[in-house]
């Protein structure tokens, strides 16, 4: 999140940095980047970030692509049960880039068991195909058509004498 909200209740990048700047020494930039910035602005925190100029970045997952910083080694995702599998995919795609040995580190914040399995997959796999088909098995493909991002789909075929008829579709094993 960009900043705190009172309906979610996880970290967010702007109180999340400030914490950090209190923790860590003074001699270590840390700045943040998010999608409410201008474009100009993400621009040049990403420029001094690759430099090597800011030696933490907090950010939302504007950077999930399209960045290329090969320097970059470390990157932890708070909250990584939030995300679909496809998506941590991707963000974890964004260290590792350079020659030098790197680390995605994901923070499981849920007590859910099913929560852990699911992020075991993407320690299983780099295939991000596979990642994919696994988290489409697990979570259902949700509304094509809706605002549901998972769970079974309900296709509405044919209304005769006003009785719709449905067909439901379920993927999962």
């Amino acid at each position: 999140m960009v900043e705190e909200s009172e309906m979610i209740e996880a970290e967010n990048v702007l109180d999340y940095t400030k914490m950090l700047r209190r923790e860590l020494p003074s001699s270590i930039t840390i700045e943040y980047l998010h999608g409410k910035m201008k474009g100009r602005e993400k621009n040049a925190v990403m420029e001094r970030f690759a430099e090597g100029e800011i030696q933490v970045l907090v950010s939302t997952t504007v950077i999930e692509v399209g960045v290329n910083v090969p320097n970059a080694t470390v990157m932890m995702i708070e909250n990584a049960e939030r995300f679909g599998l496809a998506q941590l995919h991707q963000l974890r795609g964004r260290v590792g880039r350079g020659s030098a040995q790197s680390y995605c580190i994901m923070v499981n914040c849920s007590r859910d068991e099913s929560a852990g399995e699911r992020l075991d997959i993407l320690n299983r796999s780099n295939d991000g195909f596979y990642i994919a088909s696994e988290d489409l098995k697990l979570r259902g493909p949700g509304d094509i058509f809706g605002l549901r991002q998972s769970g079974d789909m309900e296709f509405k075929l044919l209304t005769y004498l006003q009785t719709p008829i449905y067909l439901r579709l379920s993927l999962r094993k």
